[in-house]
């Protein structure tokens, strides 16, 4: 294999896993580890119905596409049913990165529709300038939306990695990250305010932030504006409020189209709503949003390789006048879908997403405590079971501790057998996305060795030996 290969915890020896159930991994010793980080197997690992249903149908059929099959179907309608407005056509892919894909060519096909509805005159749901602008899409900076050459372009977190991508392509459009922790916009986190003075201070930081993109929108012929609901390399960043809906109206009212990024965060993972672009709905506006294209993968099929793209008729319909045929030999497989109809069943009959809530609730609960005894804890934010713990050396200037993260990371999995993930733009923050199914008995866990590793290990450490800690 390429050692481009990402391999976890290479620096302080990879782990061989072996299996795994619920919230546990075991590697070939039969050491079994806590996780906190794998949110593929959305209902836990090697869950038994959904084992099941894959080797049932495995045994009976596995094949191309082309054939009919009433798990794909099903799958389609059930996974519409989940999401609002008119959010009726699916597309079946493999992975999170086909799905945004194809979520582009859906909208530059819109766009091209739109384009000739202008030269010709035409009637359309959307009017267009007819001035000649620059043509771009609008990412939000520190993104990351897959790993093909389309979505690599639109995502910002790989372009400071290495020299495929030095610069951002000129029809890519980076805006500020909203980060109003330690981003251009930061609400102070030092300052004791009261719950109103709270509120309306992240609404500023929102419409601050929103400008930049309601700028480019006026400046720019938007296509597109995609954004992760909640963004996890960026190091766990949930938008502010009012920010996601002045966002949309402005790029709609650009004749631009809101792709929605729901590969980390669909299928109730923030607790409070089942996808995160729900998450800012009643916050300062009368209307809910509803994005043009959603985009689902990861947890799709609890470890099989089963995504998704959603939109509506109109923006299909673009996209079929064009004449190319859309064909992907493995995608929504009845295997695959199979994985995907039981995920969904027991996201529902196990109550999983009222489950992410309670024991999200009840993680920040305890890390809070947690943050009152050490001063290394500078933020904990997200919502569910998706939740970042920011490290700092400085609770003055917010000095990201960058070492000490990887070290924590490190003696959780070496030491108290916890498996955790580090994501960020300073590589400070500790990512909690685990299998839905965690426990409260899992948190107490969780919590309890990350301050031993603060308190007892992290005093000890020699920072010169450690090395980065790749998750």
């Amino acid at each position: 294999m390429s050692s481009s290969c990402s391999v976890s915890y290479k620096n302080t020896g990879p782990l061989h896993i072996n299996h795994g159930r619920g919230s546990r991994l075991v590697d070939v010793n039969g050491v079994e580890y806590l996780d906190t980080r794998n949110n593929v197997a959305h209902c836990g690992h090697g869950h038994p119905e959904i084992v099941r249903a894959i080797t049932y149908q495995m045994e009976h059929l596995n094949t191309n596409t082309r054939y009919l099959h009433p798990h794909a179907s099903l799958l389609a309608k059930k996974l519409s049913a989940l999401l609002p407005g008119s959010l009726d056509v699916v597309f079946f892919v493999n992975s999170g990165s086909e799905a945004n894909d194809l979520a582009l060519r859906l909208a530059r096909a819109y766009k091209m529709r739109k384009s000739r509805c202008i030269s010709e005159n035409c009637d359309d749901d959307v009017s267009l300038q007819s001035t000649p602008k620059r043509t771009g899409i609008i990412t939000i900076d520190h993104a990351y939306h897959g790993h093909t050459l389309a979505t690599l372009d639109v995502s910002p977190y790989k372009h400071r990695q290495g020299k495929e991508i030095e610069n951002c392509p000129d029809h890519v459009i980076r805006v500020p990250c909203p980060d109003v922790y330690r981003g251009l916009h930061a609400v102070n986190p030092n300052t004791q305010q009261s719950e109103q003075r709270k509120h309306l201070s992240e609404v500023e930081a929102g419409k601050k932030y929103a400008s930049y993109v309601e700028l480019e929108c006026e400046k720019s012929d938007i296509s597109a504006f995609l954004m992760e609901g909640g963004m996890s390399v960026a190091g766990v960043i949930l938008p502010p409020k009012s920010y996601l809906h002045r966002c949309v109206n402005a790029v709609r009212k650009a004749g631009g189209l809101y792709i929605a990024d729901e590969v980390q965060t669909g299928f109730g993972r923030l607790g409070r709503c089942m996808w995160a672009f729900q998450y800012s709905d009643g916050d300062d506006s009368d209307d809910d949003i509803v994005p043009d294209i959603v985009t689902v993968g990861k947890p799709f099929g609890n470890g099989m390789p089963l995504a998704a793209v959603i939109t509506t008729p109109t923006i299909a319909s673009a996209f079929e006048s064009l004449g190319v045929e859309y064909f992907n030999t493995f995608a929504g497989s009845p295997v695959c879908c199979a994985a995907g109809l039981a995920m969904l069943d027991v996201l529902s009959t196990e109550r999983l997403q009222k489950n992410a809530a309670d024991v999200g609730n009840y993680l920040i609960e305890l890390f809070s405590g947690l943050q009152s005894r050490t001063e290394f804890i500078g933020d904990i934010r997200g919502s569910g079971l998706f939740l970042g713990i920011e490290l700092i050396r400085d609770t003055t200037t917010l000095e990201p501790a960058t070492s000490e993260t990887s070290f924590v990371c490190s003696v959780l999995k070496n030491k108290y057998h916890v498996l955790t993930s580090i994501d960020g733009p300073h590589e400070n923050v500790i990512v909690v996305k685990p299998p839905m199914v965690f426990s409260k008995e899992d948190a107490i866990l969780f919590a309890s060795c990350f301050e031993k590793a603060l308190s007892e290990d992290l005093p000890l450490a020699n920072m010169g030996d450690l090395g980065r800690t790749p998750t």
